[in-house]
This record gives C-alpha cells, sequence and structure tokens, in this order.
C-alpha cells in the first residue's frame, strides 16, 4: 500500500510540474482588424437594409495578379453626398396592384373575429373577419420581392348580448403588419487596381513565416472585423473568404494557354490548422451559377511556401463572367487553422513551364535602426545618442527567380516631415555575403552597421517624435519593383519596445504564483511611471483572472529583489483593447514615480495557473530578455520560444506636464498598530508624520470602513484577515481579527 501510494503521489507531483510553464495559446481575436470594426449604434435596424449601400463594381481584365505588397482589396467607402449615388426609396406594404399602401394600415397574420357572448346560455358564437389580400417585402434582403399574403383586421370585438351597447373592442398593439420603407443607395465604382471584392481574408506583414515578398494574405476563423464567425464555440466550417473582381474572358479559349498561380503556406507564425482543415479554390462558372472546385489542401505544421499552377481550359470559363475565390474551412471561435497565400496570378499566353517568379524582394520590413530596442523615449535618445544607433540592422531579400541575379548596393534613408535627415548604405558584399550573384529560389539574410554616420536629429524639442525610413534594393529583372523598396516608421514616445506592435499568438507562464518579467537597461536613469500591455483575447477567457504588476532589479542577469509590486487588496485583471496602440497602461499606484537604474525588470505575479495571455510579436526574436518563474520566484528560466513580449515600460520623462505627475516624496509616517491581533479596537500610534487618516479593507480587497480618527473598532466585522491604510502613503498593515 505504501508503494501505490507513492505512486500516486509522484504521478500528481509530475502532472503538477508538467502542469507548469510558459507556453503560447491561439488569439481568439484579431485587435488590429478591430481597429476598423463599426460601431453597434451605427446600425440603424438590424432587420432592414435601411441607408447601405449597394455596389456595382466594375468587371476586370488578364492579367491578373497580387503579390500583397500593396492594398489591392476594394475600398467601400463612398458617402451618401458623394457624386453618382443614387437611391431608391422601398417600402414593406402594398396592395394588390403593387402600390404602396399609405393609410396607416397595421394588420394581423393571424386569423382575428367578433365574438358574440350569451351569458345567459353561457355560449359563444365566433364570426372570423374575412381575409385582406396584401403584398409583404422582406426589407432585410435586396431587390426586395413582395408576395401576397391574407392579413387580418388587428384586433377583435366581443359583443355580450345580454347587455345593451356592451360591445368591446380589444387592439392588437404588437401587430406584426405595418408600413415601412428602407431607402437603398447605388455607387458603381471602376478602379482596376483593386482585385478583391471582400476583405475578409487579412492582408498583412507579419504573420507568413519566411514568405517571398512583403505581404500575404491570410486566412483563419476571424471576420473581417478581428471577431470570430461563432464565438465560445468548438464549431469548424467555411470562414474566410477572398474572391476576385468579375474578369472578362469572353475573347479567350483553351488554346490561349490560361494558367492561374499562386504561393500558399500552412500555418507561419501562428495556429496550425488540422487535417480536417482545409484551404480551398474555386471557380465561377457563370452559365451554371454555381461555384466549382478546382483545388484544395489539407492543414498541417508550418512549412515553406509551395507553389500551384493549374491550367485553365473548361469552356464554362471563357465568358464575361469568371471569377476565383479562395477560402478555409477550420475553427470559427478565433484565430486559428491558419492558412496564408501569396503571388496570385493569372493571365494568358503562358504554358506548364512558366512557373518562374521573377522578383527580387524584402521578405521583411526593416523594423528598428535602433540596437535592441524598436522604441526609447525621445529625451533619453537625444541624451544618450552616441552609440545607439544599430550595428546589425537586419535585412533579408530574396531572389525568387530561376537565374542568379547581379545586385548592386542599397540603400536606407531617414526622412522627417518628407525631408531627408540621414542615408545609409546597404552594401551589396553584406547583403549578399560577398558574392556578386545570388542563386535563384534562396533568401539571404544580413546584418548592417548603422552605428556610424547620420543619426536622428536630436535638436528637435518634441515630447515624442517619428521618422519614416525607407529603404531599397535593386536588380535587373524584376517584374514586381514595389517589392524592392520598403517604408517604416522609428519611433520614440516615453516607452521602451521591443516588439514591432502586432502579435501573432498569446504568451504566458502557468501555474499558482508563476511569475513573469521582461528584462530592461534604460538609456538613463529615470522614474517609472507604468507599464504598458498588449492582453490578446484568447480562446479561454482569462479576463477576471487576477495579477499584481511587479518590478524587480537585476540580480547578475535575472530578476532580482522586488522593488515594487501591487498592494495585494489592489491586483489588475487584463485590459482587452483595439484601440490605436492596442496596449493597456497599468500605470503604478497612487501616481508612484519609481526611480530605476541600469537593467530592470517587469512583469507580473499571477495568482491562477491559467496563461494570462499577453501578446507575442514574433517576427523580432528577444526572448533573451524574457524570464518566467513557476517555484515563487526562487529560481528563473529564460525563454525558449522565439519572440517579443509584448510588455512595455513606461518612463516619465517629458511626459510630466502632460500626465499632470508629479515627483512622489518620501514617506516620513510611522506608525505603530496595536494590539495584532485584536478582538475590535485597532489603535494607531503616531511615531512620525502627520496621521490624515485610514482604510480599513478585507481580505478581497473591498473597502469596509474608514476613519479620521486613530482609531477603529472592527467589532462588528467578521473574524479574518484585514488590511489598514493610511491616508496619502502607500503604507499598509495586516491585522488579524480574532
Amino acid at each position: 500500500m505504501k508503494n501505490v501510494g507513492l505512486i500516486i503521489f509522484l504521478v500528481l507531483l509530475a502532472q503538477g510540474l508538467w502542469a507548469q510553464g510558459e507556453g503560447l495559446v491561439p488569439m481568439a481575436v484579431n485587435p488590429r482588424l478591430q481597429l476598423n470594426a463599426p460601431l453597434l449604434a451605427e446600425k440603424v435596424n438590424p432587420n432592414t437594409f435601411d441607408s447601405t449601400f449597394i455596389y456595382t463594381l466594375d468587371t476586370i481584365t488578364l492579367p491578373v495578379s497580387d503579390e500583397f505588397t500593396t492594398n489591392k482589396f476594394q475600398a467601400y467607402n463612398t458617402d451618401f453626398s458623394a457624386p453618382g449615388v443614387t437611391s431608391v426609396l422601398v417600402y414593406h406594404l402594398h396592395d394588390s396592384l403593387n402600390a404602396p399602401l399609405f393609410g396607416g394600415e397595421n394588420y394581423s397574420l393571424q386569423p382575428t373575429f367578433k365574438r358574440t357572448v350569451d351569458l345567459g346560455n353561457s355560449t359563444f358564437t365566433d364570426e372570423y373577419f374575412d381575409p385582406v389580400p396584401v403584398k409583404l417585402g422582406d426589407l432585410s434582403t435586396y431587390p426586395v420581392t413582395h408576395i401576397t399574403t391574407n392579413v387580418y383586421p388587428p384586433f377583435y370585438i366581443f359583443d355580450t348580448i345580454d347587455f345593451i351597447n356592451d360591445i368591446d373592442t380589444n387592439w392588437i398593439t404588437d401587430a406584426e403588419v405595418f408600413q415601412d420603407s428602407a431607402r437603398q443607395f447605388f455607387q458603381s465604382i471602376s478602379d482596376p487596381s483593386k482585385i478583391w471584392i471582400e476583405h475578409e481574408a487579412y492582408h498583412n506583414y507579419s504573420m507568413a513565416q519566411n514568405p517571398w515578398s512583403l505581404g500575404v494574405a491570410t486566412f483563419d476563423g476571424l471576420d473581417e472585423y478581428g471577431y470570430p464567425y461563432a464565438m465560445g464555440t468548438t464549431t469548424s466550417g467555411y470562414a474566410d473568404h477572398l474572391t476576385s473582381k468579375i474578369i472578362d474572358m469572353s475573347s479567350l479559349d483553351a488554346g490561349d494557354s490560361i494558367y492561374f498561380s499562386f504561393l500558399y503556406q500552412p500555418q507561419g507564425f501562428c495556429d496550425a490548422p488540422e487535417a480536417s482543415d482545409s484551404l480551398i479554390l474555386e471557380f465561377y462558372a457563370k452559365d451554371l451559377g454555381e461555384w466549382d472546385w478546382v483545388w484544395s489542401t489539407s492543414g498541417g505544421g508550418s512549412e515553406s511556401f509551395k507553389q500551384q499552377h493549374i491550367r485553365i481550359d473548361s469552356s464554362s470559363y471563357f465568358n464575361d463572367g469568371f471569377q476565383f475565390r479562395f477560402k478555409n474551412f477550420g475553427g470559427l471561435s478565433g484565430s486559428l487553422d491558419h492558412f496564408h497565400i501569396d503571388y496570385v496570378n493569372l493571365r494568358a499566353l503562358s504554358g506548364y513551364q512558366d512557373t518562374v517568379i521573377h522578383d527580387f524582394a524584402f521578405v521583411y520590413p526593416i523594423y528598428t535602426l535602433l540596437e535592441t530596442f524598436t522604441s526609447v523615449p525621445w529625451d533619453h535618445y537625444k541624451n544618450n545618442p552616441i552609440g545607439k544607433m544599430s550595428s546589425k540592422v537586419k535585412v533579408m531579400v530574396r531572389n525568387s527567380d530561376n537565374v542568379p541575379e547581379n545586385e548592386q548596393d542599397g540603400s536606407t534613408k531617414i526622412e522627417y516631415n518628407g525631408l531627408t535627415e540621414g542615408n545609409f548604405i546597404l552594401q551589396e558584399n553584406l547583403l549578399n555575403n560577398g558574392d556578386l550573384n545570388y542563386f535563384p529560389w534562396t533568401a539571404y539574410t544580413s546584418l548592417h552597421d548603422f552605428s556610424t554616420g547620420d543619426r536622428f536629429d536630436e535638436s528637435k524639442t518634441g515630447i515624442s517624435e517619428e521618422f519614416d525610413v525607407l529603404s531599397e534594393v535593386t536588380h535587373q529583372n524584376s517584374n514586381f519593383t514595389l517589392n524592392d523598396s520598403t517604408r517604416s516608421k522609428q519611433y520614440f514616445q516615453n516607452y521602451y519596445s521591443y516588439d514591432d506592435g502586432s502579435a501573432e499568438a498569446a504568451y504566458g507562464p502557468t501555474g499558482n504564483q508563476s511569475r513573469l518579467a521582461i528584462q530592461y537597461t534604460a538609456y538613463e536613469d529615470d522614474s517609472l511611471i507604468g507599464v504598458m500591455m498588449h492582453f490578446v483575447p484568447t480562446v479561454e477567457d482569462v479576463s477576471d483572472k487576477l495579477f499584481l504588476l511587479t518590478v524587480w532589479n537585476d540580480d547578475g542577469g535575472v530578476p532580482g529583489d522586488v522593488i515594487y509590486e501591487d498592494e495585494l487588496f489592489f491586483p489588475r485583471q487584463p485590459v482587452y483593447t483595439s484601440n490605436r496602440s492596442i496596449f493597456n497602461t497599468y500605470y503604478l499606484k497612487d501616481t508612484l514615480r519609481l526611480p530605476v537604474s541600469g537593467t530592470f525588470y517587469v512583469g507580473w505575479r499571477q495568482f491562477d495557473p491559467e496563461r494570462l495571455g499577453v501578446g507575442l510579436d514574433m517576427n523580432i526574436v528577444n526572448n533573451d530578455h524574457t524570464f518566467y518563474s513557476v517555484d515563487f520566484g526562487a529560481s528563473w528560466s529564460s525563454s525558449s520560444i522565439e519572440g517579443s513580449v509584448m510588455i512595455r515600460p513606461v518612463f516619465s520623462t517629458s511626459y510630466n506636464a502632460v500626465l499632470g505627475i508629479s515627483e512622489k516624496e518620501k514617506e516620513q509616517v510611522d506608525v505603530t498598530v496595536y494590539p495584532n491581533p485584536t478582538g475590535g479596537m485597532v489603535n494607531v500610534k503616531i511615531n512620525t508624520g502627520t496621521f490624515n487618516g485610514l482604510n480599513i479593507y478585507n481580505l478581497q480587497g473591498r473597502l469596509v470602513t474608514s476613519s479620521t480618527q486613530t482609531s477603529v473598532d472592527l467589532s462588528e466585522f467578521p473574524s479574518g484577515v484585514y488590511f489598514l491604510k493610511l491616508y496619502g502613503t502607500s503604507k499598509t498593515y495586516k491585522i488579524v481579527k480574532q
């Protein structure tokens, strides 16, 4: 029996240990897409199309291509007063001659009647009213179709023959049929530079892994506004669609050798689709009025982009109504089961061998020109500019051609309000590791030294600044010149950051009382006023979980002593935002300004075992600055998951006047609290400083009583642990009420 008990103990211990540690969880929404979501209040009536637009789109011709470097998604943002806008007012209720009824009529869909009651004989008879034929239109769909329907007067009549003149009419107050109208607006759009008619697939530059160029279209379980198609379910189904405009192929036939090509990748930096998930390509046969399945692939782990090359030879497609579309099948409850596509190309006069993409392109944007950080406080930089420009700016380019390409020196330019402030050379011998020729189908990663030469102009006196960074690489035979350049921004705000502002997954440790700490070394000594965190909703809701904002000093490269932690009865919760910055700032309690010097760490101590899910940018690798502890802070582990955790320390810097934050004076109050434990009365003896009053909180952090006197009576409160906090200070005392 002892051995059995030991085995059970070891199994339970092992399960507890296995349950702790760092990890990732899929996101339930895409906060960056939520920026474009319409407010619910803007929807006039969900059951009508009133005040909405019907757009007539232009028909495009071959060739049709998109490498997703730029936005080729059709925009629908016409104003009611825009030139060319027309409108039609349609009505819900017509008479038998299709003329709208304007008499304020109301009708019931249920038969109504006159009831004659004979109280003396305890009997009644019903005389049903004759039906009225009208035509009802459904204002939730366009065009409106009116269907002849029998309706009835919206009242009942009760006549009691035992009493003279006792006739009652009971009106139906919520009669189903009444006159209503909706105005539909129309706008014709002609923009052949736009290809796609909807926005469900996510155009982005960060979610694919080692794409062939800047930009992909990503398919997942989120709609165009970043919300799940079916929140809180385990349902799978068709989710995103990416549909082309109508393409006129009436002048073509199979002899024109028409081919459709594209690249695709499962997972990337996101969630791996299961084997039951799929990415599907369909062609539209106009004369049959149906979408034909052409190609599909099942889910799986991340792999390099693959190419598909499909000949179009069916007569069903050679007309003026051809379209193609991609769609995905997968989980509908979040940012799940990802597929990415790139280099969509439909053209004539092609062939089975025409699979070469003549492109020389940036793979990723240049994220920062600073050493280590993507942003630092502006006054920290301008006070300490020497040595802060990066000696290892990462550039990744790819030759997708089938022949070696010769590339010249590239360049990176710093601009401020359109004016050039600095130029740097992307040396060709570094871009290509000393070789003039870039091998076919090969990506090259190089590091460039920008630590000398022009810097950002430190004479600018703004509280914050931002600069445009334009980089270019060129070669001789590219068909996609837009891919040869990339534009990004260098931000100087009031915070330090490692990330690019976009989360590909949700990160965190698991385990009761686990800790997460992100290491920073500031350019200069300053006062910390808060921490920005980008929490993202995950498929498991943890918005009600609690944590304590915590700051540590450095102990030989790992978190050391706690120099700030929230009070136990003032914990924080994950706050989900979809505003422009997508970060929520947790300010230190009582507007505290915490002096920090050298290396320090910001993060949290959580109470519950669940992963809290802070954003992880998987494009910039800084996990050597991420530490976590699952043994109450006794030991720390460095993260093994590549990426940058989206937690940023916020400094007072020049924002003092903006935020209204003043330096917190050193507390001079010293008191003695007695008796403790207590049966009721608690006394406060002032040793030094001024007493301004006190608050008493229970263990859940709820205020139970206040006093401006130095004594407070807890006799009426239940036994347990309470906290006494002095007004105007951070001093807190634990009290045991017996």
